[in-house]
């Protein structure tokens, strides 16, 4: 088990050092571009041409999504360089994650079999707290309950707004159910985390 952390922790180190150059470098290619699709640098000089045979390419299906929704073929490089920053966030902070469940369930083991029976319920607390704040998030965004993205969260959750909807009334069009069950899973877990089996 040590083994395997050792690992993450290095396979972090050099996905954030090539995270981060790599973001560099795509800023300064994608700023080249957006100089080109602007014509602020000659659109028949040496560098534009070879952005536009080997970048532009490449940047045509963000582009189509960003005029479907309205915007404008110059801005396609700062959509895409955003999508790549905030995928590398979600690359490395899923990394961090899951170094940390291993370095939690193997600190749970050393504890014997009640460490690992604490450990498994809070994380059943924490992925019912995940999908509440997934469902919350979908119902301000507007993405449909039945989406296969977030069908999950509802159908995890409901069994525990349903009853509190009996007994919580909405306050005008805001229904703050899933508050309430956010902080009764939040008091659950830390009671059973305080708990020795």
């Amino acid at each position: 088990m040590e083994l395997t952390l050792a690992l993450l922790d290095a396979l972090l180190a050099i996905a954030r050092i090539t995270l981060l150059w790599g973001a560099a470098i795509l800023a300064i290619v994608f700023a080249l571009d957006w100089l080109v699709r602007t014509r602020r640098i000659n659109p028949f000089s040496r560098v534009a041409r070879t952005i536009r045979s080997v970048v532009d390419p490449l940047l045509l299906p963000i582009e189509r999504h960003v005029v479907r929704g309205g915007g404008t073929p110059t801005s396609a490089p700062w959509w895409a360089f955003a999508i790549i920053v905030i995928g590398g966030i979600v690359f490395v902070s899923a990394l961090t994650y899951l170094r940390d469940l291993l370095w939690h369930l193997f600190a749970a083991s050393a504890a014997g079999p009640a460490g690992v029976v604490r450990v498994l319920v809070e994380w059943i607390f924490g992925v019912l707290q995940l999908a509440l704040l997934v469902r919350v998030a979908s119902s301000w965004i507007r993405v449909s309950p039945y989406s296969k993205w977030v069908r999950w969260s509802y159908s995890m959750t409901e069994w525990i707004l349903r009853p509190l909807r009996h007994i919580i009334p909405p306050f005008g069009m805001m229904d703050i159910t899933p508050i309430v069950a956010y902080i009764l899973l939040q008091l659950c877990a830390h009671a059973v985390s305080s708990t020795t089996f």
